[in-house]
């Protein structure tokens, strides 16, 4: 250890590197700051200006070339032949701006903070400031109370309200804040500790970036945050005449929430930014378009939006045709006689347990004692009976006998049970016993039994008669989805009722049931359980069951968030996660020191024997601390705890709040007493990020804020966030955790050596332990959490990934439609691409007619090319000759469409009884019919030429949309069905890549083929003009929602009960339920 002491002190660590590189920024900045005590307010923010200014001549004959390029693509010659390379030209002259600016940045980032240092401190000595009146200022006036217009004056009030209450601007930049500042500008990571003004921080950054106008994004965890940030921060940049909005005050695709994106900086959650990236890319119309490019972004309590956030995608989802929503109804009597059964066999096992506890009988004991906990892990009575001295030893003995050699002893436990439960992986399994006891409740036998689909499709295949067959078939196929789905409905009832409980993982309001948020404790608005386990929970609940969705649009928060040009963040609570920032985001993490030393008392852990004890001792502690007029501030890990220390604080009549999910409209009024002395504050999660507590006066001389944790979270970071409350620029204060063998995280992963130490010390009910090694053995078990969830998190990038290359692609295509800028190049190479695969598909036949019924089929054209030549020349003349002739025959086709059209629409454009904006125009191929939405006007002035871009676009974006959205289904499918490939020996992630791109592959052939097949089939059904009728732009967007948390299994690692096998042919792929109820079936 002294040569590593040694090796560490002449390197130095990582985070006194960090210093020493960070430490000449501050200084510099300081001597900048000096130089501007002195300027008037004007002269202050004419600074402002002049930034802008250098930004501006520093791009100008860039910006100038690409108007140009951008007038040149716009020509009527430029669109009939399109050029690739003038596009790469745009593409790299936004690059070389880009780049240019933030050289510039870099240079001003000294003066820039300075600036924003001196603004600061002029609102925190003055009550107002005076300034000359800018058009900017007016506009502002008219919407802010802290702004007025005095002649020619602006007064700026420096007490505004933000968060709904009134505050005086008290803040003023420290040095380490100044350190911040440049690590957020660097797009790293800046770790402050709570308290140290990581907000303030923020604004360093903020207004450098905001200087380039290509936008600033700062998200928030919540959309409570976001509000309050907005307001607090928004006067300092709107003095430099800096626009400021927050998605979450304005409706999505709305005017507002255009404008918001629009503003210089733009607050909001991670969420709303995510859900606009896809509602963006599903707009029908350039007008319900708000997002603009993705520049810059800092995410406040990064570790919680891009660790924990991510864990959950972000899903747009509409409506399927089929509803399926009875069967919850229909099947949930006999989940409740199935959990009722097993109750009451769980507690027969227990008394006969208790029996051969008081006769020693260990063996048959430990069985007994397994069973009960395979069969109802969370019944209160065991979770009890296992804090007895050796129990919980007693019960790892046995768990570790029956799953040694993969398990095989495991049908001696299992099978007594109607049902088993897998408390770590999450998931339920009837037993055989269970599925003949459901089975009684049904007239047919093989009710709840799968038919063996291939060995049935393989007896039927050996009929003669064809056409009895392939109806036995659909019937057998038909047969096979129902049960299908019945069985899945009944397993997702069975996890409701058995892994899920209310006032825990969700809360039942306004007749509606809402998941909480592990991680914060708030109620996750909108976000739904996927496949099925929402509507189970609701039928549970008794409450309305919502409509089976689809999934429309998707993107994990991971991708979503590297697509930024440059991403930066702050928490307090970072470097747990350092490895994990760096590898998916290329984010390194800075400790930036804390500006006063921390005084805060961080006690060891207690840990008792059983719940009853700790709240016990919670409860008295809180009475002690209250008697010494302390604020104390109770964490908790769910709503029901929450609630259950309330009830006893009111038993001894100690005046508390409570802070939880259910409620969070009363979290600023709760939070702004939460410091005065003697105060009580209960609360989950949502007392942890973000949340600042006042100290009234006389508090710090009473010791300060006490903390104290009723539980220790799965995550470290969520514990360290709950400390740091506590002791902010150095106040005093304590925090201390309350432990006990029966909370989930020592239950399920921490508990083996301290159960067995309390045994062996033959502690008695009510004592206590406490040393820094359980509190180290604590923070192991709950490393280990991180670390599986880490490599749940990657897995399932690794998979997101796949589809984020397909979804650029065809959101790429998308937008190149919906502006219309690049669509005629798209359209060039739709053709070409066409051609090619028609000529590879018949190359090596050389079938002339088959390519001839093809072609005709598709272009309904005649060819060009004549037998001979199909045979004999190269692919490449052939390819250049066809396509020389479809894009003529096209030419001449939309010059026709233009001279059919324009005397319709010129006649009802001069017509004065119509006032219509937009008109819907009617094409048909021979099949279908699309609807193309014009402008009126346009369509008259650019003599019917706008119409053929809106014919181009909205087909297009048709069949786009249409496959886009099946080829999410089948990847879904996909996705779920290569699970099962772990039997054999092979990675799922291998199979989902090669099946992924054919489907693709198949996916953009269709689409291509279909687009041109219309665009050349197209005809105008009707000249007259009392057949067009007005249209009302309508864009329809699914409803937002939070998936589920998405686990893939690791192929090594993974629970077999959670996998599938790879489907084979048309055979719809197999769980491993789904397969023991087909044994079943033929061992009857």
């Amino acid at each position: 250890m002294p040569f590593l002491n040694s090796i560490i002190n002449f390197f130095g660590t990582k985070s006194s590197r960090d210093f020493k590189k960070l430490s000449p920024f501050a200084e510099k900045i300081n001597e900048k700051y000096d130089l501007l005590k002195d300027l008037s307010h004007d002269e202050l923010r004419d600074k402002t200006t002049n930034f802008k200014k250098l930004i501006n001549e520093s791009v100008k004959s860039e910006k100038k070339s690409l108007e140009e390029l951008h007038q040149k693509i716009n020509t009527n010659e430029f669109l009939l032949q399109p050029n690739e390379e003038v596009y790469k030209e745009i593409e790299e002259l936004n690059k070389i701006i880009y780049n240019k600016v933030e050289n510039i940045l870099n240079e001003i980032k000294e003066d820039a903070f300075a600036v924003m240092k001196e603004t600061a401190k002029r609102f925190y000595l003055n009550k107002s400031l005076k300034t000359q009146a800018t058009i900017f200022d007016k506009k502002l006036a008219e919407k802010r109370d802290y702004i007025k217009i005095s002649e020619k004056n602006s007064i700026w009030n420096t007490t505004w309200e933000s968060g709904g209450v009134l505050k005086k601007w008290d803040m003023i930049h420290y040095d380490v804040q100044l350190m911040g500042g440049i690590v957020l500008h660097e797009g790293k990571i800046a770790e402050m500790q709570t308290g140290e003004g990581k907000t303030l921080v923020a604004t360093l950054a903020i207004y450098l970036n905001a200087l380039s106008s290509f936008g600033v994004h700062v998200i928030t965890v919540n959309d409570y945050l976001a509000k309050r940030d907005a307001e607090w921060m928004r006067p300092l940049f709107e003095f430099h005449q800096l626009s400021v909005d927050c998605i979450d005050n304005h409706t999505p695709n709305s005017k507002e929430r255009r404008n918001a994106y629009k503003s210089d900086v733009t607050y909001g959650t991670n969420s709303e930014f995510g859900f606009d990236y896809l509602r963006d890319n599903m707009a029908s119309s350039k007008k319900d378009l708000v997002q603009k490019k993705l520049n810059y972004a800092i995410v406040d309590e990064v570790d919680s939006v891009l660790i924990d956030d991510a864990r959950t995608p972000l899903i747009i989802s509409g409506a399927v045709k089929q509803q399926r929503n009875e069967g919850f109804q229909n099947l949930k009597p006999l989940i409740e006689k199935i959990v009722k059964a097993q109750k009451d066999f769980v507690s027969e096992e227990f008394l006969d347990l208790k029996s051969l506890i008081s006769s020693e009988k260990k063996t048959e004991a430990g069985v007994k004692l397994f069973r009960i906990f395979r069969g109802l892990p969370k019944n209160k009575s065991l979770i009890k009976f296992l804090s007895e001295d050796g129990m919980k030893t007693l019960l790892q003995k046995t768990e570790n006998k029956y799953l040694q050699d993969q398990g095989k002893e495991m049908h001696i436990i299992d099978n007594e049970l109607f049902f088993t439960i897998d408390e770590k992986n999450n998931s339920t399994e009837l037993s055989d016993k269970g599925i003949d006891f459901l089975s009684n409740f049904s007239n047919e036998k093989d009710f709840f039994i799968l038919p063996d689909i291939g060995l049935e499709i393989a007896k039927l295949d050996q009929l003669e008669n064809k056409e009895e067959a392939e109806i036995k078939k659909n019937q057998l196929i038909q047969d096979f989805s129902i049960k299908s789905e019945r069985i899945h409905t009944l397993n997702q009832l069975l996890k409701a009722y058995t892994l899920f409980e209310k006032d825990i993982e969700y809360v039942v309001m306004e007749n509606k049931v809402k998941i909480v948020d592990e991680q914060t404790g708030r109620v996750m608005d909108g976000r739904r359980y996927s496949d099925g386990l929402h509507q189970a929970i609701e039928a549970k609940e008794n409450c309305k069951i919502e409509a089976s969705t689809q999934t429309l649009a998707s993107i994990t928060l991971q991708n979503f968030f590297r697509m930024y040009n440059k991403l930066s963040g702050m928490t307090g609570t970072a470097s747990t996660e350092s490895g994990e920032f760096w590898d998916i985001y290329k984010l390194d993490v800075i400790e930036v020191p804390t500006n006063k030393p921390i005084l805060r008392e961080d006690e060891n852990d207690l840990v008792y024997k059983t719940n009853k004890e700790k709240y016990n001792a919670v409860v008295e502690k809180i009475i002690e601390l209250n008697n010494q007029n302390r604020p104390v501030l109770v964490g908790t890990t769910s709503v029901e705890i929450s609630e259950l220390i309330s009830r006893v604080l009111k038993r001894s009549n100690i005046r508390h709040n409570v802070l939880n999910a259910k409620m969070h409209k009363q979290e600023a009024d709760i939070v702004a007493e939460a410091g005065n002395a003697k105060s009580v504050t209960i609360a989950t999660n949502m007392a942890g990020r973000g949340t600042d507590i006042k100290l009234e006066e006389g508090v710090k001389e009473s010791g300060g804020l006490a903390i104290l944790g009723t539980e220790r979270h799965d995550s470290r970071r969520v514990d360290r966030q709950l400390r740091g409350r506590s002791g902010r620029q150095g106040d005093p204060g304590s925090s201390q955790f309350f432990v006990s063998l029966e909370d989930n995280l020592m239950r399920l992963f921490g508990s083996d050596r301290i159960a067995k130490l309390m045994d062996r010390m033959g502690h008695k009910e009510g004592e206590v332990i406490q040393h820094g090694m359980i509190t180290k053995s604590i923070e192991r078990a709950q490393k280990k959490i991180e670390e599986n969830n880490f490599g749940i998190r990657k897995r399932l990038l690794e998979y997101d990934d796949v589809m984020n290359k397909q979804r650029e692609n065809i959101y790429k295509s998308r937008k190149n439609a919906l502006m219309g800028e690049k669509l005629s190049l798209d359209l060039s190479n739709s053709f070409k691409d066409v051609i090619s695969l028609l000529l590879d598909k018949h190359s090596d036949s050389k079938d002339f007619t088959l390519f001839k019924n093809e072609f005709l089929k598709i272009f309904s054209l005649e060819s060009p090319i004549q037998i001979n030549d199909f045979k004999n020349s190269e692919s490449s003349l052939l390819e250049k000759k066809l396509y020389k002739y479809i894009f003529n025959s096209y030419r001449k086709k939309t010059e026709k469409i233009k001279e059919d059209a324009f005397p319709v629409v010129n006649s009802i454009y001069l017509d004065q009884k119509n006032n219509y904006k937009n008109i819907i125009i009617t094409f048909l191929d021979g099949k279908r019919g699309l609807n193309v939405i014009a402008n009126l006007e346009e369509s008259h002035n650019t003599k019917g030429e706008s119409i053929i871009k809106d014919f181009e676009r909205c087909i297009v974006l048709s069949f786009i949309d249409q496959y886009w959205k099946e080829h999410l289904r089948e990847m879904d499918d996909l996705r779920q069905s290569v699970q099962g490939a772990v039997y054999e020996q092979k990675d799922p992630l291998l199979i989902y890549k090669f099946e992924s791109f054919k489907l693709f592959e198949d996916m953009l052939y269709k689409i291509n083929a279909e687009t041109v097949s219309f665009l050349f089939k197209a005809q105008l059904p009707s000249r007259d003009k009392d057949q067009i009728s007005e249209a009302k732009i309508q864009s329809e967007f699914g409803k937002a929602e939070r998936g589920e948390e998405l686990k893939i299994n690791n192929p090594q690692k993974g629970s077999a009960s959670n996998q599938r096998n790879v489907s084979t042919g048309n055979n719809p792929p197999l769980s491993r339920r789904q397969r023991r109820m087909q044994e079943r079936g033929k061992r009857r």
